[in-house]
């Protein structure tokens, strides 16, 4: 009796039309369909009575008003969710013979991301927030409010979860994958550039046009980094940390300073 030989796989790379397809439908399901949603969220806000300083964008909203534990399960769900599709990136990039390490997506040099991190959180952050302030006191922006959660005993590991899941899912979707994909598909670096810039802007659009600006400035200076580092990792950092001070912060802040608008 004779058995038939399995044929080794191959690695195939595939064709600029299936890998544009691909990259249409990662963002579809991701921070491309965000940019669609802030956009209707933006104008919906432009056609309302209230000015838009006067209108609140809240983040970390309570998904459970007054049952804290099902409030928790709803957090974690949606933290975990929000992971999914750069689990997605990371089985693509495998199906090519890469992985999200091929984006610097790892702890290979973790003390080295951490410390450029930091730094640039720091240069983004005190910068951002003027921006905002400016924007909002102007008119051109909302009124953010980074929590909404009550004052429960989860409240600040959630936020802290939270601030890492944006940084995760926006510095591998939007910087390396976005970045790899359109260099494959022949984009010259300020195109590619451009269009992450962009990307990142859009799905920022709800908290108005600072939100919009702002961080179209700050996915420029990412993409610029990352060509120059080849890491999301140290992108990755300075975008959590950036936001756990803005989450926490909040959640501390408001109401007890006069500055920071609540």
């Amino acid at each position: 009796m004779t058995t038939a030989s399995a044929e080794p796989a191959t690695t195939k790379t595939p064709s600029r039309r299936l890998l544009a397809a691909e990259l249409l439908i990662v963002l579809g399901l991701s921070l491309g369909a965000s940019g669609v949603s802030a956009l209707i969220s933006f104008v919906g806000s432009l056609t309302e009575p209230v000015a838009l300083g006067h209108q609140v964008a809240t983040l970390n909203a309570s998904r459970a008003p007054g049952r804290p534990w099902l409030d928790l399960a709803w957090q974690l769900y949606y933290v975990a969710r929000g992971l999914m599709p750069v689990v997605l990136v990371g089985y693509l990039l495998v199906r090519e013979g890469a992985s999200l390490r091929t984006l610097g997506f790892d702890l290979r040099h973790k003390l080295a991301d951490l410390g450029r991190g930091t730094l640039l959180a720091a240069a983004i952050g005190g910068s951002g927030l003027a921006l905002y302030l400016a924007a909002q006191a102007a008119g051109f922006n909302l009124t953010v409010a980074p929590s909404g959660l009550p004052e429960v005993w989860w409240r600040i590991p959630v936020l802290i979860a939270s601030a890492w899941q944006n940084a995760i899912l926006e510095e591998v979707v939007v910087v390396g994958y976005l970045v790899r994909r359109l260099h494959q598909l022949g984009w010259t670096w300020p195109a590619i550039i451009t269009a992450s810039a962009v990307l990142r802007g859009s799905y920022h659009l709800y908290q108005g046009i600072g939100g919009l600006v702002g961080n179209m400035v700050m996915g420029v200076v990412f993409c610029l980094l990352y060509r120059r580092w080849r890491r999301v990792g140290p992108l990755v950092a300075a975008h959590a940390l950036i936001d756990t001070v803005a989450f926490v912060g909040y959640a501390l802040l408001a109401g007890h300073v006069s500055w920071l608008p609540s």
